[in-house]
C-alpha cells in the first residue's frame, strides 16, 4: 500500500491536462491542495492502527493486504466494514472522503464483466482483462474516480434519438487492438486527482443505442482526455487554522476521440448489460452513502448542537426537537445501510425476474433499503440546513472576516461583542462561527448540499427504484384478504 506521499508524488507527475478558469494547470497547483488531503487522507488512514482493520482488506485476487478502497466486496462482513470505513473517514475529513466512486464502479464492473463474457459464451475477455486491471489497480493502491454522467443533451431524447450523439459518450469505432470513443462525463468528483479514470454507461438502453453501452478504465491524465474542474474549497485562513481543510474538485471529463485498448474494455456493445452496469453502481454508490450521509449528519448535529449552546439556547424544547430529526434521520439512513449488507447477496434485481444469481460471486448489498437510506437522507439535506439556520440565526451569514478580528484596533471590540456563551472562550466561539459560516453559507456550503442531494442519484431516481422493486401486489393482497376481499 502506497504512503499519502506516494500518491502526491506520483500525482504530481502526470501530464498538465486539466483546465481551471481558462488556464491548464498541474496537480500541484493551490486549487487542488484541499482535495488532495482528503484523498490523502485515505492513505494516512490505512497505516494508522485505530483505523487500519476498518481501511484494510485481503485481496481475492493475490491474497494481499490492500486498502480496502480498491477491494471488490466478498461478504457480508466486507460491506459492513465499507459502510464503517466511510463513515468514520468522513467524519474526519469533515465530509464525502472522495474514494468511494473508484471502489463503488470497480465493484459494478466486476459483476457485469463476468456476466457479459457469460452471454458471449466465451467470445469476450471482459472479465479477464477486468482482473487484470484489478491486480494492477490493488498492487498499486490507485485512487479511482467513476465517470458515469453524460451531458444527455435533450432530456426528452434518448441517447440514439439525440442531434448530436456526443451528449452520450459513446464508441465511434472498433478496432483491432481496441476502441475509440467520444463524449463527455460530467459532475465526476475528484476526477482530477485520481489516478484512473473508471467508465460506466449512465442508463439502460436499446438494441440500437449498443455504442453507448461500454465500460473501461484510462489513467486520468490519458491522451484525449481533457478535463475542465470546477473546485469546491474552504476558505483561506492564517490565524484561526481548522483540525482539516476539506475541499473537492468536479470536472466535466471530455474524452476526444480517445483510444482505448481491448485490456482496459470491460464492456462494448452488450445493451442488455450496460443498465445493469449503470444501476449496479448506483446500487453500490447509494450503499456508500449509507456512511457517508450519516457522517455528515453527525456533523450536522455537532453544528446544531454548538450553535444551540453558543447562543445558550441548547436546553430549550424546540431544539431538542431539531436535534432530534437530525438524529433520526442520520441512523435511520445508517440502519437501512447496515440491513443492505447484512442481506447483500451475489443476486441482483431484474424487472419480471425478480431477484437472480448475478456476477462471480462477489458480494452486492440489497437494493431496497440501499435506495430507501440514500433517499431518505438525501430529501433530508435542505430540510437540516434550515435546521442549523433557525438554530444558529443570521450571524454565519454576516459574520467578520478573519482580518478583521486580529486587527489590532478591532480585536477587542471583536471579541467583546461577539462572545455570547461566558463559559466557552471568546477564541473558541470565533472558531466555530467561521466554521459553521464556512459549512452553510460559503461557495462550498452550496456546492456540496447540491452534491448531497443529487449525488448517487437524485431522491426520484431512488423512489422509482423503490417503486419498482418492491413488491407493492404482496401488501395490496394483505389488506384484500383482510378485507374479505375476491383475491385476484
Amino acid at each position: 500500500m502506497r504512503t499519502k506521499q506516494q500518491y502526491i508524488e506520483h500525482l504530481f507527475r502526470k501530464n498538465r491536462n486539466v483546465y481551471y478558469k481558462g488556464e491548464k494547470i498541474g496537480r500541484d497547483h493551490e486549487v487542488l491542495e484541499q482535495s488532495i488531503g482528503v484523498l490523502g487522507h485515505t492513505f494516512d488512514a490505512a497505516r494508522n492502527p485505530e483505523t487500519a482493520e476498518l481501511c484494510t482488506a485481503k485481496s481475492h485476487l493475490s491474497g494481499e493486504l490492500i486498502n480496502r478502497f480498491c477491494h471488490v466486496h466478498q461478504s457480508t462482513d466486507d460491506l459492513h466494514k465499507k459502510q464503517d470505513m466511510t463513515r468514520a473517514l468522513c467524519r474526519q475529513v469533515g465530509y464525502c472522503i472522495g474514494r468511494c466512486m473508484g471502489v463503488d464502479s470497480l465493484n459494478a464492473v466486476n459483476a457485469v464483466s463476468y456476466e457479459a463474457d457469460r452471454m458471449n459464451s466465451g467470445k469476450t475477455q471482459y472479465h479477464k482483462h477486468f482482473l487484470n486491471w484489478l491486480d494492477y489497480f490493488q498492487k498499486n493502491d490507485l485512487v479511482g474516480a467513476c465517470a458515469q454522467t453524460d451531458v444527455k443533451g435533450d432530456r426528452l431524447l434518448r441517447p440514439s434519438q439525440q442531434p448530436d450523439p456526443d451528449q452520450y459518450l459513446h464508441v465511434v469505432e472498433r478496432k483491432k487492438d481496441g476502441i475509440v470513443v467520444r463524449g463527455c462525463k460530467v459532475h465526476i468528483t475528484q476526477a482530477s486527482v485520481a489516478d484512473e479514470i473508471i467508465v460506466v454507461p449512465t442508463r439502460s438502453l436499446s438494441p440500437e443505442e449498443k455504442d453507448y453501452a461500454v465500460a473501461f478504465a484510462v489513467p486520468a491524465d490519458y491522451e484525449g482526455v481533457t478535463q475542465v474542474i470546477h473546485p469546491h474549497n474552504m476558505r483561506k485562513r492564517e490565524h484561526f487554522k481548522r483540525g482539516f481543510n476539506f475541499g473537492a474538485a468536479d470536472s466535466y471529463v471530455i474524452f476526444d476521440n480517445v483510444f482505448v485498448p481491448w485490456e482496459r474494455v470491460f464492456l462494448c456493445g452488450e445493451y442488455q448489460h450496460g443498465g445493469i452496469c449503470a444501476l449496479l453502481f448506483a446500487l453500490f454508490h447509494r450503499h456508500s452513502y449509507s456512511g457517508c450521509k450519516p457522517a455528515i449528519g453527525d456533523i450536522a448535529l455537532g453544528m446544531a448542537a454548538l450553535a444551540a449552546e453558543v447562543n445558550g439556547i441548547e436546553k430549550v424544547p424546540h431544539v431538542k426537537e431539531k436535534l432530534a430529526k437530525i438524529i433520526q434521520v442520520s441512523e435511520l439512513g445508517y440502519a437501512a445501510g447496515f440491513t443492505a449488507s447484512e442481506m447483500g447477496k451475489a443476486e441482483i434485481y431484474i424487472p419480471g425476474m425478480g431477484q437472480v444469481p448475478y456476477g462471480p460471486g462477489s458480494c452486492i448489498p440489497n437494493s431496497i433499503y440501499c435506495n430507501v437510506g440514500r433517499c431518505l437522507t438525501g430529501e433530508a439535506v435542505f430540510h437540516e440546513q434550515e435546521i442549523l439556520c433557525d438554530i444558529a440565526g443570521g450571524v454565519p451569514a454576516t459574520f467578520p472576516f478573519e482580518q478583521d478580528l486580529i486587527n489590532a484596533d478591532l480585536k477587542p471590540f471583536m471579541e467583546k461583542y461577539l462572545k455570547r456563551n461566558s463559559k466557552m472562550q471568546v477564541e473558541d466561539q470565533i472558531k466555530f462561527w467561521l466554521y459553521l459560516s464556512d459549512m452553510t453559507v460559503s461557495d462550498l456550503a452550496g456546492g456540496l448540499n447540491y452534491a448531497s442531494y443529487h449525488g448517487g442519484g437524485s431522491p426520484v431516481m431512488e423512489q422509482i427504484a423503490i417503486t419498482s422493486q418492491y413488491d407493492i401486489q404482496q401488501r395490496k393482497n394483505i389488506v384484500k384478504k383482510l378485507a374479505g376481499m375476491t383475491l385476484e
